[in-house]
């Protein structure tokens, strides 16, 4: 018997999870239903591909691919598959679990997420506990139109330290699949959390990845998304500095190609004095490939001494390619320093003519200049081994291309 679409199959709680889960997904499975679909009039959908919406030829996939590479862990940190945590941590996950709102339009997806997530990773480091090595995840799409829903739940106490590397990736090469993965990440007062998505689809796949970053005070908190694979991916990036003296380093490296496109929104939210936050996402396209950049700096009324960055570069590698930025800014509080920008350019003439001279043949001099371009933004982790796996991935992107 064919299985239902996921837009149709009611959710199944499993018994052993807590009672609240279940009523949470219940109430989510009510909003998916209720919540329209986006609509070409819809702002935070302003240059969006629509027609990727259709998602009625996906089903749910019964087990979740997921497969977790953890370090050695000092003592009080719990890290554990999202469906162990809810029964052995319940209410720590309950305390952090999905509680901001989705701002930035996919409010009925995420509701979808909400509603049919039962794998995962959940992580508390206690105050004053650092895990020196990252924490590696990887979820693997398997089967033809299966969907998966991945949710990270990253938890920080005061002064504590860790890093968090998602990958996603396709089993084969022709299976058409769907990721809506959902992350939480909240950084306790003086600590520092670093989370990295590496997304390496199969070219017939989708993906929706909304991120929530919560920076407490005298926190810093790093999120990197690297785009290698996929047909089309969505990416809706928050972060929040509720604390004084909050940081955060929002960073992307994408590297589309064939017809791929991207998608990406951003929020930056000064909700306190004296915090910072800094973005830098870079995009090198090539052949008919297509971007899309829309963020927003929002500070506060008095969230004084706000200082706020928001950067977006893109690099054509070919004619045919297109890329739109929409950077913006909505400033209520006095005393910030606060600026937007995005370029969007092509290898010049006379930088290949400068390493031609040299020797370098031109197809290796732009791959050259391509790699250096992406370098920059990867050099922002200040993690070598978090660079290195980033690297790699970007590595094995501009060998294809």
């Amino acid at each position: 018997m064919a299985q239902s679409s996921i837009l149709e199959s009611t959710p199944e709680t499993p018994t052993q999870f807590p009672t609240w889960f279940s009523e949470q997904q219940q109430q989510a499975w009510a909003d998916f239903q209720s919540l329209p679909m986006p609509s070409r009039g819809d702002e935070v959908w302003r240059f969006g591909n629509l027609k990727q919406l259709d998602f009625s030829e996906f089903t749910e996939k019964e087990t979740s691919d997921i497969h977790f590479q953890i370090p050695s862990l000092p003592d009080g940190v719990i890290c554990l598959p999202l469906e162990d945590a809810l029964q052995s941590h319940s209410d720590l996950v309950q305390e952090h679990f999905m509680k901001s709102e989705t701002r930035l339009g996919s409010a009925k997806f995420t509701a979808l997420h909400k509603a049919k997530v039962k794998s995962g990773l959940f992580v508390y480091v206690p105050d004053g506990v650092k895990v020196a090595d990252p924490i590696e995840v990887s979820h693997v799409l398997s089967g033809a139109h299966q969907t998966i829903f991945p949710h990270t739940l990253i938890v920080t106490g005061k002064n504590a330290e860790v890093s968090v590397i998602d990958r996603f990736s396709s089993a084969n090469e022709d299976d058409a699949g769907l990721c809506i993965a959902v992350n939480d990440l909240i950084a306790g007062d003086g600590s520092k959390l670093t989370y990295c998505t590496i997304q390496e689809l199969n070219t017939s796949s989708r993906m929706i990845q909304v991120n929530v970053t919560n920076v407490g005070r005298d926190a810093h908190a790093t999120a990197f998304i690297t785009n290698t694979g996929a047909q089309w991916a969505r990416n809706e990036s928050v972060s929040m500095m509720t604390g004084e003296g909050a940081h955060s380093d929002m960073l992307s490296c994408s590297i589309p190609s064939g017809t791929q496109q991207y998608d990406q929104r951003t929020y930056q939210h000064h909700a306190s004095p004296h915090t910072n936050s800094d973005l830098l996402y870079k995009n090198t396209l090539y052949d008919t490939s297509k971007t899309v950049f829309s963020g927003l700096i929002l500070v506060d009324e008095g969230a004084h001494y706000t200082d706020a960055y928001q950067t977006c570069r893109n690099l054509l590698m070919e004619d045919t390619t297109e890329a739109n930025s929409m950077p913006g800014l909505e400033i209520n509080a006095d005393q910030v320093k606060c600026s937007h920008g995005s370029t969007s350019a092509s290898i010049s003439d006379e930088e290949i003519y400068y390493l031609c001279a040299r020797g370098i043949p031109p197809q290796q001099a732009r791959r050259l200049i391509a790699n250096g371009f992406s370098t920059e933004v990867v050099e922002r982790l200040r993690n070598e081994k978090l660079e290195e796996i980033v690297l790699q991935a970007i590595e094995r992107k501009f060998a294809l291309v």
